[in-house]
């Protein structure tokens, strides 16, 4: 069914997942085997193909990108008296994994361009209880990652990716998720490669590797029973069931075969966007979505309006034209949450700011020329007032 809009035309929405050619097969080879739990032929070969895709040494799939930080954090062993620095302009996930093993999130501030964390904040924000560094790579924006390299490894810590916005982007120094000890990629239905609802543990420490394995299978060392190492499996450690179904692993197969194909037709919505907007941002000082060096997962396209009251404006216009358009996380050193169980250093100037003028406009796999006209005439039209 085909939702449509006051003015009597179809509702474009913010986000819709992708189908490819092979999730049916797929599926239908799952329900038709005697293998629907995880760790099957498809769990194997989705972790094979994001392991070619980033170059980590080990890819674990796990039920959601949330499950993935949660097992990073318990794989670090964190618990009361740590800290973990993190940006405030993430996801509530980041948060929550810390917090449910005792530990305290501390909220810095982001760089103004990306709305990634600032490395200098995070410079101010150590401390002895310092027991991580996490960041998170806003829309497939790399965070500026030599300093933050740099700070951790003077600290002595390891430093965890959030990198559920940029599967596979390359950078100087690497693609992103193989450049902290640990990183985490989400699968959700939002996301460029999805399965539902997904994620995976991506290993770059690799003294970590077996206990990762175990927590994940409720720790338990089933992992090595499977590969013959040992004649049966028994409870060595603490633990929790991350492992994804089989049939959603053979969803998230076959969108990382056609990762390319997939790619290709997000980047041209987004250079469209970049291109056609561009005369109108500058006459309604307009901000677009600006990556440096032009890197970037074609994840979002975002702007930003000069205030507040003109991003509210923007969206509640968009709406009434049928198009949906939104803002994105409330930061969670205001949340009701955060200000309870996190920490926060400095003043969040920055975030609060890039946070309270974003405007997300729709980008996904299968926005038709025509979609894509339409919001770029709706945009267009309307004139940003202070």
């Amino acid at each position: 069914m085909v939702n449509m809009s006051t003015s009597g035309a179809p509702v474009i929405p913010f986000s819709r997942p992708y189908l490819t050619p092979s999730e049916i097969p797929n599926v239908t080879a799952v329900l038709e085997s005697d293998h629907s739990h995880g760790d099957g032929r498809f769990t194997a070969s989705a972790s094979a193909r994001l392991v070619a895709l980033t170059g980590a040494p080990k890819a674990l799939l796990t039920t959601s990108g949330t499950h993935a930080l949660d097992l990073a954090a318990r794989l670090l062993d964190l618990g009361p008296g740590d800290e973990v620095i993190m940006p405030s302009f993430t996801f509530s996930s980041g948060a929550t994994s810390i917090v449910s093993t005792g530990a305290t999130p501390v909220f810095v501030d982001v760089d103004a361009r990306t709305g990634n964390i600032d490395p200098a904040r995070i410079a101010d924000a150590l401390t002895p209880q310092t027991k991580a560094i996490s960041v998170m790579h806003y829309g497939g924006v790399p965070v500026d990652m030599a300093p933050v390299l740099s700070l951790a490894r003077e600290a002595g810590v390891p430093v965890i990716e959030d990198n559920a916005h940029g599967l596979a982007v390359s950078t100087a120094l690497g693609t992103l998720g193989t450049l902290g000890s640990l990183a985490i990629q989400s699968f959700h239905d939002t996301k460029n490669v999805h399965c539902g609802e997904g994620g995976a543990l991506l290993i770059n420490d690799e003294s970590l590797a077996e206990r990762a394995e175990i927590i994940r299978e409720k720790g338990t060392n089933r992992s090595r029973f499977l590969r013959g190492q040992v004649d049966k499996y028994t409870w060595v450690d603490q633990g929790s069931s991350y492992l994804p179904a089989e049939i959603n692993a053979a969803v998230l197969d076959s969108q990382l075969e056609h990762f390319d194909e997939i790619q290709a037709k997000r980047f041209g919505v987004w250079n469209r966007y970049a291109s056609e907007l561009s005369d109108w941002a500058s006459r309604n000082e307009v901000t677009l979505m600006d990556p440096p060096g032009g890197v970037h997962a074609a994840h979002v396209f975002y702007l930003h309006t000069p205030t507040a009251a003109s991003q509210q404006g923007l969206l509640a216009y968009l709406r009434e034209k049928g198009i949906i358009a939104t803002f994105h996380y409330v930061p969670l050193h205001s949340s009701p949450a955060g200000q309870k169980f996190g920490r926060t250093t400095g003043d969040l100037v920055h975030t609060d700011s890039f946070a309270s003028r974003l405007v997300r406009v729709p980008l996904w796999t299968g926005l038709t020329p025509a979609e894509i006209d339409r919001i770029v005439d709706a945009i267009t039209a309307f004139r940003v007032t202070a």
